[in-house]
């Protein structure tokens, strides 16, 4: 048998072994050429050697090449004429061969004849080959002569199988194989075929390997699957050839289901095999990969694809080659190259598969996507997103989208992501370019948690690269502080102050890119430029003296010139950064990490650096009130956070409490001296002084005689070189945090100043308040504000003290604090144009704080006259004022304090302006979240001792209601501000970028988990209070009074208690919806929160799972809506257990009583006038409405409910009267229930899936009857608009009048033409029911038109056009049941909603009236032709249709109108 060859594209594919012998042999051939006819073999009468000299080929003896004398095409073609034309052919075939067989009997002899010939001319055309072949392989190419020479050689080969190589490197088994190879012709290739497998059977394993591997360049290609069948059979038996093998496999024609068992049995091996092969077994699944089988294939490699199985035990076998000898260290390091390289092998293996094969780069993302569970994602998962997201441009934007998702899902954390790099690091970063790119892409998302991982990617990138990727890592990181995106200048610098804890002598090297920042500082926050200062002070005053010099001096030089700078802005950058510079060099080094003792104190030069940089800027700032004050809370923040050098700290302290005494504090025997226009009183004092002693804080004369210089706070320098009173506050938060760090926190030093009066008028205005002129008005109002401020930094100070004594005492100032919240608001609802003296000076607040100008009051503003009287160059000062005392972040509170909304209702009869406090939180001194442990306080005791020192008298001091609310409104503030997201919340339009974070600047200087800690260690008493609220309003509803006839029961009280009620339900809601608690290392902080809620119910020892921690909360929480004060409280209630239900695996269990809760609160009666108290009831009611739709378990009942009864009894009702079952459905209200109603309609049945040829009977019953309830509901709804025609009611009718009727296209009809059949009767009813509908839709359409509304008649083209297509699908389900005769069209008047038919508008034209009414055809669906029902639907003109595509976008602007 003979069959064609495959040639390579050229012949220098023969062994290598021959081309070494060639140029072994080069010498020789030279010497042979001067003496030809030397060595030559003689014929003695062989054949054999006749016709090879005839035909140009002289054999010689010994290790001379034979000799080729004419072109080796010319050679073959002679000798085989020569064979042809022998007169005793073909026996002459025989004897050539025994003539061959004899001469090769000699080793020489057959070594030459398996090398390659010497050429004797250079032969420039013919074959063009570079060498000579052997004068076996020439005689193997001759079709006569090569199956006897092919069976001569398999008998000559066992001869050498055992045998070693000789001296020059040959091993003749392999020699003789190889003239085998790249054969133009195999004559009988079957029994090649069976030999070669024979050889290999019984040839030891090295030659197997080599004999194997030499399959695909002998064999042709009709034998290629009897080979695979047999070696498959080897491979079973012999596991050690797996590698050449499946080399082989890779380049045979192999049948793809052989294949499929191949895989599948080195599939069951991949987890046992040896690290070397690898590589080739990764190949050989990849190759076998098809279409359909990929996804099926990649899963189960990716199940069973171990790296790390082979890089563990490297890695320990490298640390104990450490204590070995250098020998076996050399050795052992070696074998750990190998394993790396080999590593390395397997993944360009696959990302060479990945790059041409698009179909494996797909099914490797598919089967990453369907993991569901965090815990079966692997660290190859993540290095192959990785890999595929560098080889494949086409894919980048799916692997984005398939991080995002499991990122937000939980499933890739922070620990998956370390394994990932420390295990394929070799192999990453060969693509860390591709890795700084999705990083890049990751940093631009708004959701904190993808954000993160991208810094994540950054900080792997610096720990695991080398040099040149740490400097791209740090470039990047540079250029995202510089891009002016504030999440992405925050998270950046948090990963370049985590490189430089990781490994700060590689951060050293890059400091010169960091430096760059000092260039940018202009529009970076005050919280962004301490990190940058940070980080190159950190970089700069490295306990390494001289590796930085550079940068000290860059950043003293910039330093110093923002300082000096006449520009206020940049005078405070500069107190930023040098009070952050002082702070790293100031550091207390003395106690490292060890136990060992070093010095005590820093170097004397770096002391003396910190004390001048310290009096720069003192001297720099001490003109300045503003620049003081940050001065003061820079510091302050500093010692707060960093633990300073005793040294330096003790001058510090001394420093500053001799300056605050000297400024601020005075006798109380002292007579204040000055022209003041109020009489002078030592005011708020908590203890009886004497004359003698005692002290005072000098407030009124330091502020007069500031006030009486200059009419309006501003930078200007004062005339006398003294303490401004601005700075109060901030001096004494510096001082106390001062005395705190030297003394533990004892405060005893100054304890004098908790209870000390202040010299002040008597603030409370009484009826001189109307007498009063501006000047004095906004004297006053100032003053209320500075001593207000200097109370909340006294609260600060003193919250944490373990005395009882200061416990009372510290209660006793939040009672002045809520005192003084009301003489405010009296201030300030008739002073509208005054301006609050500054409490924050932060580059936030520069630009919103108005250094001339005036604040503009709601009612003004409401008006707006102040735009009128105000002139040009004013208008951006005060519209960044306007912005900021208009600014609310809470979304539906109550009122701001208990006793506001009770001056509310009076102020309005009166005409005054109303005047909310927390406008002005930019002007308030901020708490310190360690301030409500306060809320811990239950009775308190304050004892009042006699001159002797003995306890004269007892006084219960008790946290009460107007207090709690003070506290619970300020943390609520804080917890909306720092755990939900910026984008979250809702923005108004121009606000200015940093509104949202003023007030809170000591909030973000702490880490979101260190707040999320502290609210949960202020959970119980929070319960506590909930719990003791909840018992007042079940106490008070014991009776049937109402508030008002109850005696001595107080409306304030129970308006007081209402609002601390919310406010405790809306922080336990912003606490639980926190989605930081999805992230791994944060679900210790959300167990320990949920066990305080549990423990109200039970106290269990044993750690419960959170499935169960869930379950007992939500009962414990559930419980509290029995007696829910307002409907506000209630909403809360519902959103806090959904926000619990979302932590639970199983959250359908809950859902029902989610639904009952909300029912009972729609149903509820609640008090006269609650949606008159709060403008955003509407929306909370929209908001209750959709969470009973979309919780209850059957979501068409409900609607059917309340369309079917609620609204009925509204419309008996009396004007003002509501629905007896549902008391909230009133007739301002029926807009938002019906809208909400057909919403959840239209969601509902568009999730239905469509009925299919291949359902059950069963289902399609059960479907066939939810869509009769769907369009019953649907037809009670639409039948609505007939009492309630307003607008809104229109508007809604039309658009998801049009969506359901698209729902009912898409999901039901399918259904319908399945069912016909065997449910005709269901079927024509629900048509008819829905024709009815339908002609509604048409009357609605020609009242729109009729009315000429251009709100409403934008929908009605895109509507007819819907229930046109509803009549075509009729029919077509009509033909499909061979029902085509019972469909018959007919005209349909337009009429408006009463029925009344509308005439044209040309009545002089007959025709033109019929073409323009009768718009409209019916389709009728007979009932054996006695029933009928129609469908009709509106054939409006083509120009229609159009206009309402390109108005149907702006759908959604109605409905936020409406």
């Amino acid at each position: 048998m003979v069959s064609k060859r495959r040639r390579s594209d050229s012949e220098d594919k023969e062994n290598i072994t021959e081309d070494a012998s060639k140029i072994l042999k080069q010498p020789l051939s030279k010497l042979a050429k001067k003496s030809h006819g030397s060595h030559e073999v003689e014929e003695n009468g062989s054949v054999f050697v006749r016709l090879l000299k005839t035909s140009g080929l002289t054999l010689k003896t010994g290790e001379n090449q034979n000799q080729l004398g004419v072109d080796q095409i010319i050679f073959q073609r002679k000798l085989f004429q020569a064979l042809r034309k022998h007169p005793s052919y073909p026996k002459v075939i025989e004897e050539f061969v025994n003539g061959l067989e004899s001469y090769i009997e000699d080793c020489d002899s057959l070594r030459n004849c398996l090398l390659s010939c010497e050429r004797l001319q250079d032969e420039d055309a013919s074959t063009g080959a570079f060498y000579s072949k052997s004068l076996i392989k020439l005689l193997l190419g001759i079709d006569i002569l090569q199956p006897a020479i092919i069976k001569m050689l398999f008998e000559k080969v066992p001869q050498f199988l055992f045998e070693n190589e000789s001296s020059d490197g040959i091993n003749m088994s392999r020699l003789i194989i190889s003239q085998l190879k790249w054969l133009d012709r195999i004559v009988d290739s079957k029994d090649l075929t069976t030999q070669m497998m024979q050889l290999i059977s019984v040839a030891p394993v090295n030659l197997q390997h080599d004999f194997i591997t030499s399959l695909p360049e002998i064999l042709g290609d009709s034998q290629h699957a009897n080979v695979g069948r047999e070696l498959s059979e080897l491979l079973i038996q012999n596991t050690s050839l797996t590698v050449p093998i499946l080399d082989v496999f890779s380049s045979l024609r192999l049948d793809p289901n052989f294949l499929s068992e191949i895989r599948q049995l080195v599939m069951g091996k991949l987890s046992s095999v040896r690290l070397e092969d690898l590589p080739v077994i990764i190949k050989f699944i990849l190759h076998s990969v098809t279409d359909t089988t990929s996804l099926e294939v990649i899963s189960e490699l990716r199940e069973k694809l171990n790296v790390q199985h082979f890089i563990l035990p490297s890695r320990v076998q490298a640390s104990q080659s450490k204590l070995k000898s250098k020998g076996l260290a050399s050795s052992s390091g070696n074998q750990e190259n190998s394993d790396k390289d080999c590593i390395v092998l397997v993944f360009d293996v696959i990302k060479s598969a990945i790059r041409y094969e698009k179909t494996i780069s797909e099914a490797w993302i598919k089967a990453i996507e369907h993991i569901e569970s965090a815990p079966e994602h692997k660290a190859l998962d993540v290095a192959m997103l990785l890999i595929i997201y560098s080889t494949s441009t086409q894919t980048k934007k799916g692997i984005e989208k398939l991080l995002r998702n499991k990122i937000q899902s939980g499933c890739i954390q922070e620990q998956l992501l370390d394994s990932t790099f420390s295990t394929h690091y070799l192999v990453l970063k060969d693509i860390c370019p591709s890795i700084l790119l999705l990083a890049q892409t990751l940093f631009h998302s708004q959701d904190q948690r993808i954000i993160l991982f991208g810094s994540l990617l950054y900080k792997y990138a610096f720990k695991f690269f080398d040099t040149y990727c740490q400097q791209e890592v740090v470039g990047a990181l540079v250029t995202h502080i510089c891009s002016g995106n504030e999440a992405e200048v925050d998270t950046a610098l948090d990963v370049l102050l985590e490189l430089i804890v990781l490994n700060p002598s590689a951060m050293r090297l890059n400091a010169v890119f960091i430096k760059g920042i000092l260039d940018y500082l202009e529009n970076m926050s005050p919280q962004q430029i301490r990190k940058i200062f940070c980080i190159l002070s950190t970089l700069a005053f490295s306990q390494q003296p001289g590796t930085s010099n550079h940068i000290q001096d860059e950043m003293h030089l910039v330093i110093r010139k923002q300082l000096s700078s006449t520009v206020f802005k940049y005078k405070l950058i500069g107190i930023i950064g040098a009070v952050t510079m002082a702070g790293v060099m100031a550091e207390d080094r003395s106690v490292p990490s060890n136990s060992t003792q070093r010095g005590a104190d820093l170097s004397n030069e770096w002391c003396t650096q910190v004390t001048s940089l310290l009096q720069l800027v003192h001297s720099c700032t001490e003109h300045s009130p503003w620049a003081s004050s940050l001065y003061y809370d820079e510091f302050a923040n500093l010692i707060q956070e960093r633990k300073l050098a005793p040294k330096t700290l003790e001058w510090v302290g001394q420093t500053i409490f001799n300056d605050f005494q000297d400024a601020f504090v005075v006798d109380f025997c002292a007579v204040p001296e000055g022209d003041f226009p109020f009489p002078v009183k030592a005011l708020y004092g908590l203890e009886e002084y004497s004359s003698q002693d005692g002290i005072v804080i000098n407030l009124l004369p330091l502020f007069f005689r500031e006030f009486a210089e200059i009419s309006q706070v501003t930078s200007r320098e004062p005339s006398q070189k003294s303490m401004s009173p601005l700075c109060l506050a901030s001096h004494f938060r510096l001082l106390r945090l001062c005395v705190a760090r030297q003394h533990n926190g004892n405060l005893d030093e100054i304890d004098g100043l908790l209870d000390c009066p202040l010299f002040l008028p008597d603030l409370e205005p009484g009826e001189k308040l109307e007498s009063m002129s501006a000047k004095e008005r906004s004297l006053m109002c100032s003053l209320t504000f500075l001593t207000f401020n200097w109370f909340r930094e006294v609260v600060n100070a003193f919250c944490q003290q373990t005395s009882p004594e200061m416990k009372g005492k510290v209660l006793s100032r939040l009672k002045d604090l809520v005192e003084l919240q009301e003489i405010l608001e009296k201030y300030l609802a008739v002073t509208p144009d005054y301006v609050p003296p500054f409490a924050n000076v932060d580059l936030a607040t520069l630009d919103m704080i108005p250094w001339s100008g005036s604040a503009v009051s709601t009612k003004n503003r409401n008006k707006g006259k102040m735009g009128a009287r105000k002139q040009k160059a004013d208008s951006s000062k005060a519209s960044s004022t306007e912005a900021l005392l208009t600014e609310d972040t809470s979304e539906c509170d109550i009122v701001p304090t208990g006793r506001s909304q009770v001056d509310k209702e009076s102020t309005a009869k009166e005409g005054k302006t109303f005047v909310s406090l927390q406008n002005y939180r930019a002007f308030f001194r901020e708490l310190d979240i360690e301030v409500f442990s306060i809320l811990h306080s239950g009775l308190v005791t304050k004892f009042i001792l006699d001159t002797e020192m003995h306890t004269e008298a007892t006084e219960v001091v008790q946290l009460g209601p107007a207090e709690l609310l003070f506290l619970l409104e300020d943390l609520s503030q804080k917890l909306e501000n720092i755990l939900t997201p910026s984008f979250a919340k809702k923005m108004c339009f121009l606000k200015n970028k940093g509104s949202r974070n003023i007030g809170f600047s000591h909030l973000h200087q702490r880490s979101v988990r260190d707040i999320v800690h502290c609210v949960v260690q202020l959970l119980t008493p929070m319960c506590n209070h909930l719990e003791n609220i909840h018992n007042y309003f079940q106490s008070l509803s014991a009776g049937s009074l109402s508030v008002d006839d109850k005696p001595g029961v107080k409306a304030q009280e129970h308006l007081t208690m209402s609002s601390c009620y919310q406010k405790l339900l809306q922080i336990f809601h912003t606490f639980f919806a926190w989605k930081g608690f999805t992230h791994h290392s944060n679900h210790h902080l959300l167990h320990s929160a949920l066990e305080v809620l549990t423990s109200r119910l039970k106290q269990t020892e044993q750690k419960q799972p959170l499935e169960e921690l869930v379950s007992q909360s939500f009962s414990y929480l559930q419980n509290f809506h029995h007696y829910i004060p307002s409907f506000q409280c209630g909403l809360y209630l519902l959103r806090l257990l959904m926000a619990l239900l979302e932590k639970s695996a199983v959250p359908t269990q809950k859902k029902e009583k989610l639904a009952s809760l909300a029912k009972q609160l729609l149903c509820r009666a609640w008090p006269h006038g609650e949606r008159e108290k709060n403008t955003n009831f509407n929306d909370h009611l929209h908001d209750l409405l959709c969470i009973y739709l979309e919780h209850t378990d059957n979501i068409l009942k409900a609607i059917e409910e309340i369309a079917g009864v609620g609204v009925p009894e509204l419309v008996n009702a009396p004007k003002d009267g509501s629905s007896s079952t549902f008391p909230t459905l009133t007739r301002h209200t029926f807009v938002i229930f019906f809208r909400v109603m057909m919403a959840e309609l239209e969601k509902t049945v568009k999730g239905l899936q469509a009925g299919t040829a291949t359902d059950s009977q069963q289902v399609r019953e059960k479907k066939l009857l939810y869509w009769n309830m769907a369009v019953r509901d649907f037809s009670i709804l639409i039948n609505l608009m007939k009492v309630f025609d307003s607008y809104p009611v229109l508007h809604v009718c039309l658009k998801y009048g049009r969506h359901f009727v698209e729902a009912f296209l898409k999901q039901c009809m399918p259904l319908l033409d399945f069912s016909f059949r065997k449910h005709r009767e269901d079927v024509l009813s629900l048509l008819e029911t829905l024709q009815l509908n339908t002609r509604l839709l048409h009357h609605l359409c020609g009242h729109s038109k009729i009315h000429q509304d251009t709100r409403l008649t934008k929908h009605v083209p895109l509507l007819k056009k819907s229930l046109e297509l509803l009549v075509c699908r009729v029919k077509a389900m009509l033909v499909l049941n061979n029902c085509r005769e019972a469909f018959w069209l007919g005209t349909l008047k337009n009429r408006d909603l009463q029925g009344e038919e509308i005439i044209s508008q040309c009545p002089s034209s007959q025709e033109s009236t019929s073409e323009d009414s009768e718009d409209s055809v019916t389709s009728h669906v007979s009932k054996n032709r006695a029933t009928e029902s129609s469908a009709q639907a509106g054939l409006d003109g083509e120009d229609e249709a159009s206009d309402g595509q390109r108005d149907e976008d702006n759908d959604e602007s109605d409905d936020s109108s409406d």
